[in-house]
């Protein structure tokens, strides 16, 4: 293991290079492809071994499990409609495996590779009982994807289907109470992710703390959410998931308000924000050069500053289980929508108000 942890650099210790996939499962497969479809999302291929399907999007590939058997089906079982695995391109998978475990990593053992089935042997255990995949085929190294079954045609129906997402942006844990510590170090000493950002969040009732974990390439992006109450919209996902787990997965796109319409017209349902948000953008960010009038009609978020440049983003309602989307455009900025936050969270925490999650005095 260590000759092989030898072969990468101190900085980026285990070669890692951007998100490969996000596999899902749960007891409606079909229902779940047919979502992804809505947003753009195309069928490229399926795992002849298994019967995963293969969806992309520009540089982004979703699967999803349909075997009623294995451990997809087994994650089903305990979270229903869910997130069970992800995966982390690396320059070399044998020394980024070894890698792993000999930083603290435990092996995802007795899964037959999950969503690729066989004997893929590159797994590790991820976050609530996920796999966490390290591949080394992608780009100008191969495909996993070309041993399956090809779906004739999909490069035309890709072009046709697609509403302009582009890249995996950043995939949010939400965490037990005293556990943010316990996946931050994780991922800071097995693949040597940086803290981003730290964010203490309140609305009226609850709160949370999220930390923003980002990897020696700049491009895997992992915040963690940890409630500060036994109420808040951190809690509830964790009673709804029965257990903790990939909350939201952010996607990428060069025109939000072209991708937005799109979806919407297709039917994908996004979170509200409060119309006196919108009121005040342009004192918040003078002369950010956006159409407040389109942003407000399509609920779309702004954050950013002269120095940092600006961040467009919104969310979409919970699409399977309590796991929802996020769609963002980035014009220089780097972050999170810090200043969105706090946007976010009153959303979240208004809806669980009206359903009667939480209370508040009038």
């Amino acid at each position: 293991m260590q000759d092989a942890a030898a072969k990468l650099d101190q900085e980026n210790p285990l070669g890692v290079d951007g998100f490969e996939f996000v596999e899902f499962t749960g007891p409606e497969p079909e229902a779940m492809i047919s979502r992804l479809e809505l947003m753009g999302f195309t069928q490229t291929h399926v795992n002849p071994a298994n019967g995963v399907v293969r969806l992309k999007q520009g540089d982004i590939t979703m699967l999803v499990h349909r075997a009623p058997k294995g451990q997809a089906a087994d994650f089903a079982r305990d979270h229903g409609p869910s997130a069970n695995g992800m995966a982390f391109r690396v320059a070399d998978a044998k020394a980024a495996y070894e890698g792993a475990l000999a930083r603290g990593a435990r092996a995802a053992e007795g899964v037959h590779g999950g969503a690729l089935a066989g004997d893929y042997p590159y797994v590790l255990q991820g976050i609530g009982g996920s796999l966490l995949y390290v591949v080394d085929q992608y780009g100008e190294h191969g495909s996993l994807y070309d041993a399956w079954d090809e779906i004739e045609g999909w490069e035309e129906a890709e072009r046709k289907n697609s509403v302009g997402l582009q890249v995996l942006d950043h995939l949010t844990h939400n965490v037990r109470r005293g556990e943010m510590r316990t996946w931050s170090g994780f991922y800071h000493s097995v693949f040597n992710f940086e803290e981003q950002k730290y964010f203490d969040i309140k609305g009226k009732a609850t709160g949370l703390f999220s930390q923003a974990m980002i990897a020696p390439d700049r491009a895997i992006r992992i915040p963690l959410n940890e409630s500060q109450d036994e109420n808040s919209q951190i809690e509830e996902f964790i009673r709804r998931y029965n257990g903790e787990g990939i909350q939201h997965i952010a996607l990428t796109t060069d025109n939000i308000y072209e991708t937005v319409e799109t979806m919407k017209a297709r039917g994908v349902a996004f979170q509200d924000t409060i119309d006196t948000y919108f009121e005040l953008i342009d004192k918040r960010l003078p002369g950010h050069g956006e159409d407040v009038e389109r942003m407000k009609k399509n609920r779309i978020l702004i954050d950013g500053s002269d120095e940092e440049g600006l961040l467009l983003q919104i969310f979409t309602q919970d699409t399977f289980g309590p796991i929802f989307f996020e769609i963002i455009q980035r014009k220089g900025n780097e972050g999170f929508g810090n200043g969105n936050f706090q946007a976010l969270f009153d959303s979240i925490e208004l809806d669980q108000i009206r359903r009667g999650v939480i209370k508040v005095d009038a």
